[in-house]
């Protein structure tokens, strides 16, 4: 794209946001469900939940939609070492001195675990869609 550069096509963009658009949102009703109806979360672990698993998951998935070929095509350094420091952040943040100040509460292993259970299931989703969307369109 930076040799060549060519104008986006529109109707992929538009059809890439009508694949990914309700992937996005069929996860966050499955972590609404995980948060209020498996753990039983109030409002401060429901806060403090949605928040890290959120950043996760919209942090992340740019190693997987930044490039056709995620494992081929390696990110710059910067952008690994920010999105981990952004993504730590937000996973000790609970545990930190700001935390009540945020109104978060320290989140249980068991509810860490299964954000952290539902985020990879997310990536993981979302690369093998990529994967379909890129061959089903020809983008290769």
């Amino acid at each position: 794209m930076v040799a060549k550069p060519r104008h986006w096509d529109l109707d992929i963009v538009r059809k890439f946001m009508f694949v990914f658009g309700p992937l996005s949102s069929i996860f966050d009703v499955a972590t609404f469900g995980l948060l209020l109806w498996v753990f039983h979360a109030g409002e401060t672990l429901f806060h403090t939940g949605w928040f890290v698993e959120s950043l996760a998951t919209q942090t992340l998935v740019i190693f997987i939609i930044r490039t056709a070929h995620p494992l081929r095509d390696p990110p710059h350094p910067a952008l690994v070492v920010s999105t981990l420091v952004a993504t730590a952040l937000a996973v000790v943040l609970p545990y930190s001195p700001l935390a009540s100040w945020l109104g978060f509460v320290p989140l249980p292993a068991s509810v860490m675990g299964a954000l952290a259970l539902v985020t990879v299931i997310y990536l993981a989703l979302v690369f093998f869609v990529k994967r379909w969307f890129f061959k089903r369109y020809q983008l290769d």
